[in-house]
């Protein structure tokens, strides 16, 4: 059997299928891509709504902000010059005293009883002399003492015999033995004069020995008593009564809170502009009155370990409400009246440890970093990095930097 064999327009259509099939797919995915929908275009953020205020200028003092401790002026210890029991003790921490006061006594029984003694032993030395025993002045004339006045009695003699052998002698009625022993008992008279001489001179000194004596036991009875050499409070109280101590054992320790030493460490920067004279405000934790002192030494030097210079002001302190040893904040006036810049407290943005402010350019947020200085209350100074009558934002909360703003008016 022969095959069939197709000429003419079937070939052709047979030929044309797959063709017209290929050309259909490809309509199908252009139709696809066609009917997708074209996403929209994104909204523009909208401005967000600002209040601003201008950086104020004020004519304020021009300070340093230093920080210190206080200290007492004087911090004395206590104690007695004298050894003894201590009878009376009206005394106890935090105990306020006046210069002068009385904060312990020693029994005195011991130091009366050597003062009766250093008092006769006084009497019997005047007495000697001649002199009153109560008397008060010991000048006496040594030739009218007895003692000279009998040796200068026996001298004379010694001499006028001496005196008499001699013209004897020349007349030959005496031996020269006899004249030899009358020089011999005038030489021993004189002797015993000057003996009598110094031996006055020496009851004097006795008299002066005894005097002091009685001084030194009339002191030791006034030493029996410890008085308070500075106002001030008790700080330590290191004794009790009954105990017995010795010469120079502490007693209590006072310390002088009227007016406070007040120690202070500018740094090296800032040393230049402080001078002795110039005002200090000082603050301490739990006190919110601010008290003023001034300062009174400056140290010639610089310390080389943290390059600061130690300074020290006095700090009245008459009411008591400040203690030593408190830490202290303190601000040194060095100008009175000096132009500085604020801004308000909510206008400060701090990230990071850097401080900076918003202002607003052109419609849109522009940060400026800042250097702030002291705080009051609801505004800050503002030393570095703004200037007077420049714009702020006030309360920016989450704004920043090249973001469109609108400012309320």
């Amino acid at each position: 059997m022969r095959p069939l064999v197709h000429n003419g327009p079937v070939s052709c259509l047979v030929g044309t299928i797959p063709v017209l099939m290929l050309a259909a797919v490809l309509s199908g995915c252009t139709d696809s891509r066609a009917s997708t929908p074209k996403p929209a275009a994104k909204s523009a953020t909208p401005a967000r709504e600002v209040r601003v205020v201008p950086a104020a200028e004020s004519r304020v003092p021009r300070t340093i902000g230093v920080t210190g401790t206080l200290a007492a002026d004087d911090q004395v210890v206590l104690s007695l010059k004298v050894a003894g029991r201590i009878i009376e003790l009206p005394l106890d921490l935090g105990t306020q005293v006046h210069r002068g006061q009385v904060v312990a006594r020693l029994d005195p029984t011991d130091f009366r009883l050597r003062v009766d003694q250093a008092r006769a032993g006084l009497h019997q030395a005047r007495a000697r002399l001649g002199l009153s025993p109560d008397g008060t002045d010991d000048r006496i004339d040594v030739e009218q003492t007895a003692l000279v006045r009998q040796a200068r009695a026996v001298l004379d003699e010694a001499r006028l015999s001496r005196e008499r052998f001699a013209q004897l002698y020349t007349q030959q009625f005496v031996a020269k033995a006899q004249l030899d022993t009358a020089v011999a008992n005038e030489q021993v008279a004189d002797g015993r004069y000057q003996d009598a001489v110094e031996e006055v001179r020496n009851r004097q000194a006795i008299v002066v020995q005894r005097r002091t004596e009685l001084e030194l036991a009339r002191q030791a009875l006034v030493d029996t008593e410890l008085s308070a050499p500075i106002d001030g409070m008790i700080r330590e109280r290191r004794a009790a009564v009954g105990e017995f101590l010795a010469a120079g054992a502490p007693v209590a320790m006072l310390v002088k809170i009227h007016p406070l030493r007040l120690q202070l460490a500018v740094p090296e920067r800032a040393a230049a502009d402080v001078r002795i004279g110039q005002d200090v405000r000082v603050s301490v934790d739990g006190d919110p009155r601010a008290y003023t002192g001034r300062v009174v030494r400056l140290s010639p030097s610089i310390q080389e370990q943290n390059r600061t210079l130690t300074l020290e002001a006095e700090v009245p302190n008459p009411t008591g409400a400040l203690r030593p040893g408190s830490f202290a904040r303190a601000e040194i006036v060095i100008a009175v009246n000096q132009a500085t810049v604020f801004v308000p407290a909510s206008s400060i943005i701090v990230f990071a440890g850097i401080e900076k402010v918003l202002t607003v350019r052109d419609g849109k947020t522009l940060e400026r970093r800042v250097v702030t200085g002291r705080r009051e209350k609801d505004r800050v100074e503002i030393t570095e990095g703004l200037k007077a009558g420049e714009p702020v934002i006030v309360e920016p909360g989450n704004l920043t930097g090249g973001q469109a703003v609108v400012v309320r008016q």
